[in-house]
């Protein structure tokens, strides 16, 4: 419906998919006080429990997803409000500036500053500052996965206690590994649109979107490079039993790898991290579905924090797609499985 749009000149499909994702505003919580402020220019709504707690409570930082282009505070209201009556967290959720108004860095540093300004008056907010978990949907998977790497290296900063990662997008290198070829045209992110926000949110454009996605915008150098890290043979072949097949290579593309080179920052691409990073992070909780092209992104992560030496817990929907979460009591109706993914991430809150 967008692109019909856009082709009439009524608006641009960006325009209309946020009319048709931006939520609505909900009534009182008489479980939550909520309130919307701004930590360090960046809006927030911060929900905190009115029941007494014995002790200092969790905290967790939310960031939304939408590709980096869609997506509110409103959006996911519900989730948020669920997450912290059911771990009686305190949760931060972020609105960190969207693509393709505003470029890559500008999502992962609101969402860096919004983090740390919380992390460093967390005694106004009643949060134990030993337990601070940084937890993302989806695009806000790929920057609670980016904010969770930089803040490993701080020692001015407590350290994170977990990071939570629904369904992250965590490379552009490779639009051909087997999920993405399994479930290219599942709702409710298809592998086209998946390259298209990843080029909007690094340029604010979708051009040479087709040569991303046949692969001929990554150097053959560095492509063996990071194959270690981002191949189909890192993943457990039960995962390539449904319709993969061997693609044939791409000649490489010099001046579209010069337009696309900053796919390479793990800042961007959290994947791609060196190991003196990723040994440091924090104990982890990666949600995947079945049918979602980025399946295969949760599991090369998973696969390469465990080869660092970190914990993680990992919870797979076999009956789930992209942003199956998102849609919690969406319109008074939630799918089952979703339902069990957001109570997966409770009980792993409840769990620290």
């Amino acid at each position: 419906q967008g692109k019909i749009l856009e082709k009439t000149g009524l608006c641009s499909q960006i325009t209309f998919g946020r009319y048709v994702r931006q939520g609505r505003k909900l009534g009182l919580d008489p479980k939550l006080f909520i309130q919307d402020l701004q930590f360090n220019k960046v809006p927030v709504r911060v929900y905190q429990p009115k029941a007494t707690s014995a002790g200092r409570r969790r905290g967790i930082i939310f960031f939304h997803g939408g590709g980096w282009v869609f997506g509110s505070l409103d959006t996911y209201e519900k989730v948020c409000r669920y997450i912290s009556r059911e771990s009686e967290s305190v949760v931060v959720s972020v609105q960190y500036r969207l693509a393709p108004e505003h470029k890559y860095p500008a999502a992962y540093e609101d969402c860096l500053n919004a983090t740390v300004h919380f992390m460093k008056n967390i005694e106004h907010y009643g949060v134990d500052p030993d337990n601070v978990i940084v937890c993302g949907d989806s695009a806000g998977g790929n920057l609670a996965a980016a904010v969770s790497q930089t803040l490993a290296g701080r020692s001015d900063l407590p350290r994170l206690r977990a990071q939570i990662l629904i369904y992250p997008g965590l490379q552009a290198l490779d639009f051909n590994l087997p999920s993405y070829q399994q479930n290219r045209g599942v709702p409710l992110l298809l592998r086209e649109r998946a390259a298209f926000f990843a080029l909007q949110y690094l340029n604010g454009d979708a051009l040479h979107m087709q040569e991303v996605l046949e692969g001929s915008h990554i150097p053959p150098d560095m492509r063996l490079k990071y194959r270690k890290w981002v191949s189909p043979d890192n993943i457990p072949e039960k995962f390539k039993v449904r319709g993969v097949k061997p693609l044939r290579s791409t000649d490489f593309i010099a001046e579209v790898y010069e337009t696309v080179k900053r796919f390479c920052e793990p800042n961007l691409c959290p994947l791609l991290a060196e190991d003196a990073v990723v040994h440091q992070l924090p104990e982890s909780f990666i949600l995947t579905c079945e049918y979602d092209v980025l399946r295969d992104d949760g599991l090369l992560y998973k696969k390469r924090l465990e080869d660092n030496g970190v914990r993680v817990t990992w919870y797979h929907l076999e009956d789930g797609f992209h942003g199956i979460i998102s849609l919690y009591d969406y319109c008074g109706f939630s799918f089952p499985a979703g339902k069990r993914g957001l109570d997966s991430i409770v009980n792993f809150l409840k769990s620290l």
